[in-house]
């Protein structure tokens, strides 16, 4: 809509005619915004009069709480002249609160006694001047060695731009990491009326009890600040032993035999194991195999067998051989050393004798037969 708004003047004691006027002049009268927005108008002082003009600019009706401003040039005035027959330019800005409610606003631009333009602006909805943290999925689900990673919205809702520190109050024990755009924060600046995606990673101790833990995290600035309660279901400890049925971790072997170890896996913690698998770090050109190879369960507390067959290398020397075993699922694992002896075939033992004999026959036999010559 453009409008203009002509003011007459009365001179020399007559009426004045249209060329005999001033004339307040924008484009723009009647202007939609958000809370928290600034308008803008560039107005023009028309003096279409004979006589130089000076008037006094102010606002009349501007709502409590509303701020204004009026520039030439790069200066603020309250007051402009306008030469005969000639206008002037001003910038007029009108900063509209965020806490503002939604409805039409009705504003006159004055200048002095002698003219006013009338200004419409419409707040499109209600404003406020608040923070909000917020997320979709506040309640995870997870175990002791889990990381529950929750996506969090924080919004800034006022008229400015906020810096925002932020803080978890977890408890004793337990970690708590913010994340923004991939980087690990503790503060985040957010543009007014605009969001920022923040992951929160919480990480709780290895051993704690089953059970639901509240986590508040607070978003905080000296204008604003906002709570978000996460929740973080911790369904059981993990745990597990890998042993034998008496505890006994030695055993021997001889070069290039094979030897089969009974092996004890408990379950020490509060969940359930799946998918126990096996793995052994052996003596070179030494093999480890393992019967059953993986069990699909064990039950809080209970216990199950496996067997595990060391072969040792047909050319082992004599002496202690370290091999370490190893039971793990995706949550846990556990480990046990074994040290095995390795001893001399018997073969080789009774080659030695029948070598020995042999020699001694032949130093026998050589004695007689060239011992009278």
């Amino acid at each position: 809509m453009i409008t203009f708004v002509v003011c007459m003047l009365s001179l020399s004691g007559s009426a004045g005619t249209m060329a005999d006027s001033v004339i307040l002049y924008t484009p723009y009268t009647k202007i939609s915004v958000s809370p928290g927005q600034s308008v803008e108008y560039t107005v023009d002082l028309i003096n279409n009069t004979k006589e130089i003009i000076t008037a006094d600019l102010s606002l009349r009706g501007l709502p409590s709480g509303w701020n204004y401003s009026i520039k030439y040039s790069v200066y603020n005035i309250r007051q402009l002249s306008v030469l005969s027959g000639d206008k002037r330019s001003i910038n007029l800005t009108i900063a509209v609160p965020v806490k503002v409610n939604k409805g039409s606003y009705f504003i006159r631009l004055v200048a002095g006694n002698i003219c006013e333009l009338p200004l419409t602006i419409t707040v499109s909805e209600q404003g406020t001047f608040k923070t909000e943290f917020s997320t979709d999925q506040a309640n995870i689900q997870g175990n002791t060695t889990s990381v529950f990673t929750y996506q969090a919205l924080l919004r800034n809702s006022t008229g400015e731009k906020q810096l925002y520190t932020i803080t978890g109050d977890e408890p004793p024990g337990w970690n708590v990491v913010f994340k923004y755009n991939g980087q690990q924060v503790t503060s985040v600046e957010v543009k007014e009326n605009s969001n920022a995606s923040i992951n929160i990673e919480v990480d709780p101790p290895d051993m704690i009890e089953a059970g639901t833990y509240r986590i508040p995290i607070h978003a905080a600035n000296n204008s604003s600040s906002a709570d978000l309660i996460l929740e973080s279901v911790i369904k059981g400890s993990f745990g597990m032993e890998l042993t034998t049925p008496t505890g006994l971790l030695s055993t021997s072997i001889t070069a290039g035999d094979q030897r089969q170890i009974e092996l004890v896996v408990r379950n020490t913690g509060s969940s359930e194991l799946k998918g126990v698998q096996f793995s052994a770090a052996n003596p070179v050109n030494w093999d480890v195999t393992f019967d059953p190879k993986k069990i699909d369960l064990i039950q809080p507390g209970k216990s199950a067998q496996v067997f595990a067959t060391v072969k040792a290398a047909k050319n082992a020397i004599a002496g202690d051989y370290v091999t370490n075993i190893e039971a793990k699922t995706p949550e846990i694992s556990a480990k046990a050393q074994f040290r095995i002896s390795v001893e001399t075939s018997m073969l080789w033992g009774w080659m030695g004798v029948l070598i020995i004999a042999a020699a001694l026959g032949s130093v026998y036999y050589l004695f007689r037969k060239y011992g009278r010559r």
